[in-house]
């Protein structure tokens, strides 16, 4: 009742601002002090009651703060409208995927006009055959506000499949079976998980990964047979270590069932002949800290990508008879200035991704002796392996685009080098890949490194000063944000914007080190990184200070969060999407999910040293009485990944201590999680918001 009360009289005062014209009051949150001490030295968080899901109070707040950006941006509904429906319009109603072939059947998925989900179909033995559809996820999600498909795994007869299904957004799989020759769903149904089960080959026994419920980690390696109670499965592997999580595949060879144990630095990996699932998994290199390996199997032996004494990875194999360390040969030598991604093994072939000055390439090598590089006609672009899971063919396929290309996927025959365009994404309304320029452009940091972008706008463009700007950056885990075509960012470059992506340090662009001089004491160099290339943008003439936005989401939330409390000026807006913004806090609270696991990422900071440096950038401890760009934040109240309270708490204090009149907008999703909405369309009301607020900002109003 007293939920209700508040927010009747929140939605009343709105109510009242709005007929009457007044200025719409901003929400200001309790404050209650909260002492936290650690290492002698005391922080005062006013919000820390924030953290409390279920308390009225909380969700009053979070209605309140999603009233507010209602109001501020109502004006910018028309435009928000129109956005949608531009953006909707370049997507192909129906659409169907490139299908692949596994035991026999041709999989893939379509998706139909109207719909938000896919329907999962096969076709037995050949393309003409009849289809069949194996599983509909729109009939799945009915009645649901949310529901996101885990792993879709088929039996090796054939004849079952287990797939995962979460409808609350916080990556709690329950997995169920389906008989594809009855139509039936068992009565099996295996709660929280990952949402993928692994077959043994005796078509019975399944594998899964089971979490901890309020850490959400990833701890325990299970074993079920089909059709007995899950109560009475098997638990194969539990992991003690908090800081690790686990995993489970089958090898391409669909000969092995392999357990992964890894922490960020760290890795082990066990096991089994997945024809006998009564076996016990076997360790292949036991774990020595700092060693990183992963593991296929073709022929006898076990491939293994490694950093053993190679900081940017190398390949190596060793017998499925002996398979520690000390038996590891040398397949492909280390290279300082190549990084090696991963591989794909064919009879004949050995297919290496790599890494060469920032760009993906496709290196052919045969067993025979010789090999190639594929080559590709743009410059910046990012080129992936798609689905190759035959031993014996000579045909390649791998996923094609860039900043300018929408994804295309090819047939590469590796003999011949003859490439067979199967499928590019489909962009309606008259889309011309000509009419836009991309290229690879360097800032350069203060401590004299070049950092590179990449950039993509309409040609014709003039380097004036004066284009509205949108850079985007990441820069955590090593992950590497690749120059990808995107329909949903055409609203941008049509109206006269520059895209950049800041390829900043943390990220693995420019190999392993990139990485390492981003993260733990050097990850200071992420936010100088970003703010440099802003402050190259301007200086270069693309931009400047008050047409030039800003984005990131998750750790690249934190990036926007320290990027503004070092230099608020560079910005006219900033979008902080789910953002990490309370490093300290978090990182202390070994309850939340993913916290003890990125210990070697971030820091622990029940170690002095890396309390202070954490402390000295993480964007809540240090929103300061000054003037911060228009903010636009967005959070999910059942995010797994951020909790809803880090962006809550940081909007609360930048209300309270900024000395500007621009808009800080907080939007929450109720109903989602860390990614967002789910379905084709509905993630497009997002981002019409998020562009609407951009163009709010510099008087865009078509």
């Amino acid at each position: 009742m007293k939920k209700l009360i508040y927010l009747s009289f929140i939605w009343g005062l709105f109510l009242v601002a709005c007929t009457s014209n007044e200025k719409i009051e901003q929400p200001v949150a309790k404050k209650i002090m909260k002492e936290l001490t650690i290492h002698g030295h005391t922080r005062v968080d006013n919000y820390y009651w924030m953290n409390e899901r279920e308390n009225p109070e909380v969700i009053a707040h979070l209605e309140a703060e999603n009233a507010y950006k209602d109001a501020a941006m109502k004006h910018t509904e028309p435009l928000q409208e129109k956005l949608f429906e531009e953006i909707k319009s370049k997507i192909k109603p129906e659409n169907e995927s490139v299908p692949y072939k596994k035991n026999g059947y041709y999989y893939y998925y379509k998706q139909l006009p109207g719909k938000e989900y896919d329907v999962n179909c096969r076709k037995k033995g050949s393309l003409d055959a009849e289809e069949e559809v194996i599983l509909d996820e729109n009939v799945l999600a009915e009645g649901q506000e949310f529901f996101m498909l885990g792993g879709l795994s088929v039996s090796p007869d054939n004849k079952l499949i287990a797939y995962g299904v979460d409808t609350v957004s916080r990556r709690k799989y329950t997995i169920y079976f389906k008989n594809l020759e009855t139509g039936e769903t068992l009565e099996d149904a295996i709660p929280l998980t990952t949402g993928s089960a692994v077959w043994a080959n005796d078509n019975k026994t399944v594998y899964y990964t089971l979490k901890d419920d309020v850490t959400l980690r990833s701890e325990k390696i299970m074993k079920h047979v089909v059709g007995t109670p899950v109560e009475d499965d098997v638990e194969v592997f539990y992991e003690d270590d908090e800081t690790f999580s686990v995993f489970i595949y089958k090898t391409k060879s669909q000969k092995y069932l392999i357990i992964g144990s890894e922490s960020t630095l760290t890795s082990e990996y066990r096991y089994l002949d997945a024809n006998n699932p009564a076996g016990e998994f076997k360790v292949i290199q036991p774990r020595t800290r700092g060693l990183e390996y992963s593991v296929d199997h073709f022929g006898n032996d076990f491939y293994i990508r490694t950093n053993l004494e190679a900081l940017n990875f190398r390949l190596m194999k060793t017998p499925v008879a002996a398979t520690e360390k000390e038996n590891w040969t040398e397949v492909i030598p280390h290279r300082s200035d190549v990084y090696f991604s991963g591989f794909d093994i064919l009879k004949d072939y050995l297919v290496v991704t790599e890494r060469i000055e920032g760009i993906n390439q496709l290196r052919v090598m045969s067993w025979k002796g010789g090999e190639y590089y594929i080559d590709f006609d743009e410059d910046v672009y990012t080129v992936s392996p798609n689905v190759n899971l035959d031993f014996d063919t000579d045909v390649f396929r791998f996923s094609y685009t860039s900043l300018t290309t929408p994804n295309s996927i090819y047939d590469y025959n590796l003999k011949s080098k003859e490439r067979t365009l199967l499928k590019q994404d489909e962009v309606l309304g008259g889309f011309n890949k000509d009419d836009y320029e991309t290229k690879r452009i360097y800032a350069t940091a203060g401590d004299g490194t070049k950092i590179p972008m990449s950039i993509v706008y309409k040609k014709g463009l003039e380097k004036n000063g004066d284009n509205p700007t949108l850079l985007y950056g990441y820069g955590s885990y090593g992950i590497t944000n690749n120059p990808r075509f995107s329909l949903a960012r055409l609203p941008l470059l049509d109206r006269g914007f520059v895209y950049a992506i800041a390829h900043i340090r943390g990220s693995q662009i420019n190999g392993r080190q990139w990485y390492e001089d981003g993260k733990l004491l050097k990850k200071m160099n992420t936010f100088t990184d970003f703010n440099d290339c802003a402050q190259f943008l301007i200086d270069d003439g693309y931009t400047n200070s008050e047409k030039l936005f800003a984005m990131g989401g998750s750790a690249g939330g934190l990036l926007m969060g320290a990027c503004i409390n070092l230099r608020p000026e560079l910005y006219k807006g900033v979008i902080a999407a789910v953002p990490f913004v309370d490093v300290v806090t978090t990182m202390l609270d070994e309850s939340i999910p993913l916290t003890t696991s990125e210990f070697d990422e971030w820091g622990n900071p029940k170690i002095e040293k890396y309390y202070h440096y954490m402390l000295s950038y993480s964007p809540y401890d240090n929103v300061e009485a000054k003037d911060y760009p228009a903010l636009l934040v967005t959070t999910g109240l059942h995010d797994s990944q951020v909790q809803y309270w880090e962006p809550a708490k940081w909007v609360a204090k930048l209300r309270e201590l900024k000395t500007d009149d621009n808009p800080l907008l907080f939007h929450i999703n109720m109903d989602y999680g860390h990614g967002g909405a789910s379905g084709r369309f509905e993630w497009i009301k997002e981002t019409a918001l998020e562009y609407a607020f951009i163009f709010d900002q510099i008087g865009i109003t078509e």
